[in-house]
């Protein structure tokens, strides 16, 4: 597989794209780029956002089968939410190995604190008991591993500038999911996502970042 990503992220008020990245063996597809954002400053591998985003009004379905509202499920508690899909061979499984190993960093309390949410971008073959089983080796036991119909995750992506594609079957056979590979964390005060992460951010990035994000500080 060949992938490209184009991410511009500009250091001072200037917007930063989000892009579709590729996932899927045997596709030459090219990411492109789906909203413009508003970024006031680059710190390392955090952009902090001018204008966070409001918290997706998304009710899914968690790993045990129950209904999860997002918004309610994670009100006033640190929140990193992130879609993407258990057959990725690379940056889906890197990004959530990348945040269980900064997690380790952190005091217990604050890692209880802490809620990582994955959404599937892929639900016709990751269903609750797939994510259940994919999570802890990917990440950790703790996250948070969400499915459901793809109008409704594909809606709640977009209320954060994420663009996601339907997963396309190739004449090989094998599947192609686009999706944005952003990360973005929420605020335990307001609820807002206000920083955003994208696929080069790696664990000594969270390590060092999580401990603010938890206390709904700026990195």
């Amino acid at each position: 597989m060949r992938k490209k990503t184009v991410t511009t992220v500009a250091a001072l008020t200037v917007a930063a794209a989000l892009t579709l990245t590729a996932c899927g063996s045997g596709d030459d597809s090219a990411s492109k780029p789906i909203a413009d954002i508003s970024a006031s400053a680059k710190t390392q591998a955090a952009t902090v956002l001018d204008q966070p985003f409001k918290k997706p009004n998304l009710v899914l379905t968690d790993t045990k089968g129950k209904p999860y509202d997002l918004r309610e499920a994670t009100k006033g508690k640190p929140t990193l939410v992130y879609f993407g899909y258990t057959n990725c061979p690379d940056v889906c499984p890197l990004t959530m190995s990348n945040i269980a190993i900064a997690m380790k960093s952190l005091s217990k309390a604050d890692r209880e604190k802490l809620q990582v949410v994955f959404v599937t971008t892929d639900p016709e073959r990751d269903t609750s008991a797939e994510l259940a089983k994919w999570l802890p080796s990917a990440g950790d036991p703790s996250f948070i591993g969400l499915t459901g119909d793809f109008p409704t995750i594909q809606a709640g992506a977009r209320q954060l500038g994420i663009g996601i594609d339907a997963p396309k079957k190739e004449k090989d056979g094998t599947v192609t999911s686009m999706h944005g590979t952003q990360v973005i964390a929420f605020s335990p005060k307001t609820d807002a996502g206000y920083v955003l992460y994208g696929e080069d951010a790696t664990a000594d990035d969270y390590a060092k970042d999580l401990p603010k994000l938890v206390k709904g500080e700026n990195p």
